[in-house]
């Protein structure tokens, strides 16, 4: 129910579960041992040009709206207006679309008791490459998910800055 535009979903997920599949990630993420300590880990990939027609969610739409064409033309032209006029367009698309994604299935896993770490430190180029993503997709992130391990202690949760600090009213 992660929600995102034009309920596009541009995205994939990649899970890791095979300690072969651990191991190909483990040096892209500079031998982070969460990635093999983790029962799984998630490689959360976006899809640059998910706006366009060929995305099946589309079809979808035609659907929902009963089959009128001009609903669904219009949110294509608006979708490729916003999206695939410049390269760092679409960029952004998928990016920020993957960010709810990320949250979300963050939060979800909290809610049944499962761990998780979000990594941007990893290579981004080589794991496109190591699992044979298209120019058109973009490595996001990493969530390694799990159940904390008690015999072990984490860093204490340093200060979250407040709200004088980061909002500006206007």
């Amino acid at each position: 129910m992660v929600p995102s535009a034009f309920n596009l979903q541009p995205w994939e997920i990649i899970a890791l579960k095979s300690d072969e599949a651990k191991e190909r990630f483990f040096k892209l993420a500079y031998n982070q041992p969460k990635i093999k300590e983790a029962p799984v880990t998630l490689i959360l990939v976006g899809d640059k040009r998910g706006y366009d027609k060929s995305n099946p969610v589309w079809e979808e739409m035609l659907n929902s709206f009963g089959g009128d064409e001009n609903v669904v033309k219009g949110s294509q032209d608006m979708a490729a207006a916003l999206y695939g006029t410049k390269e760092e367009d679409g960029l952004k698309f998928a990016e920020s679309n993957v960010g709810l994604l990320a949250s979300s299935i963050m939060y979800a896993a909290k809610y049944y008791g499962v761990d998780s770490h979000a990594m941007s430190g990893i290579d981004f180029e080589g794991v496109k490459k190591e699992f044979g993503l298209d120019e058109n997709k973009t490595v996001v992130m990493a969530i390694s998910l799990g159940y904390f391990d008690e015999s072990k202690e984490l860093y204490p949760r340093r200060p979250r800055r407040g709200y004088d600090e980061i909002v500006k009213e206007i």
